[in-house]
């Protein structure tokens, strides 16, 4: 199901479930691959639609390369997995530092774009809660899998920890701006005990024109782990119609009609 493909001169680890619906974009979380979540899901998804997802570079089996934990350099990395691989608009669901690049992917190429699930995203490095410092412990099961799945030498999943972290300490930052330029429908989704920040993932809904939130709650920043069946559900309602909500008693939204 997964292989490499050669993304304009780099070997990119991508996976595909065929089905002749519209494209579907994983994007995982930073410092993880596509395997870590992809069956938690896929039951929402593969039966209507033609799912994608692929390792980052410097993540799960693609190997390294200067630059690659930045935000901008995943998000033209992303832009060209779907322009080379996808060659479709596309709907996004990314968790995390995924979700982060699939905001910064609707701004720069809205073409790309045909919606977004935000799962425990944030659009600046400030609207998270304090992460702790790395101290050099790594479980022996993640040296073991590190080992087996990446091209890149076992001593440097160490120095990725710390080059994410620095990096996490200083981006994303979006303007405000560019997130309320957003055109298509955005369902922003996060734990009620996420490490990002309540009122700034409140905050990233309200700038949306097109937003949608979830609060999951009894759940963490891993909360599509952790309650899966309900968030299949939601991710499933929400792609299953991306028509702006019609309710009964608005008060954030314009009801353009009953």
């Amino acid at each position: 199901m997964g292989n490499y493909v050669n993304l304009r001169g780099h070997q990119v680890f991508s996976y595909e479930w065929p089905h002749d619906g519209e494209a579907v974009v994983l994007l995982h979380g930073g410092l993880s691959q596509t395997s870590h979540w992809d069956t938690y899901v896929l039951p929402a998804l593969e039966d209507s639609f033609h799912v994608f997802g692929y390792d980052r570079t410097g993540h799960g089996f693609t190997g390294d390369r200067a630059g690659s934990l930045h935000f901008e350099f995943q998000t033209e990395e992303a832009i060209a997995y779907l322009e080379d691989v996808v060659k479709e608009p596309t709907h996004l669901i990314g968790a995390s530092d995924g979700a982060i690049i699939a905001l910064m992917v609707a701004i720069k190429r809205p073409d790309l774009v045909k919606s977004i699930v935000s799962i425990a995203g944030n659009y600046d490095h400030n609207g998270i809660h304090p992460l702790p410092e790395f101290e050099g412990f790594v479980s022996p099961e993640d040296r073991e899998e590190y080992a087996v799945t990446s091209p890149d030498a076992p001593h440097t999943l160490d120095e990725k920890i710390k080059r994410m972290n620095a990096i996490w300490k200083v981006e994303p930052s979006i303007p405000a701006n560019d997130i309320a330029a957003i055109q298509c429908p955005v369902l922003v989704m996060a734990g009620d005990d996420d490490v990002v920040r309540h009122e700034h993932t409140i905050d990233l809904f309200e700038k949306l024109p097109l937003g949608q939130l979830a609060i999951i709650p009894g759940t963490s920043h891993a909360s599509i782990k952790e309650k899966p069946a309900l968030m299949q559900m939601m991710i499933a309602d929400f792609l299953g119609d991306l028509s702006y909500p019609i309710t009964r008693m608005p008060y954030k939204r314009t009801n353009p009609s009953l």
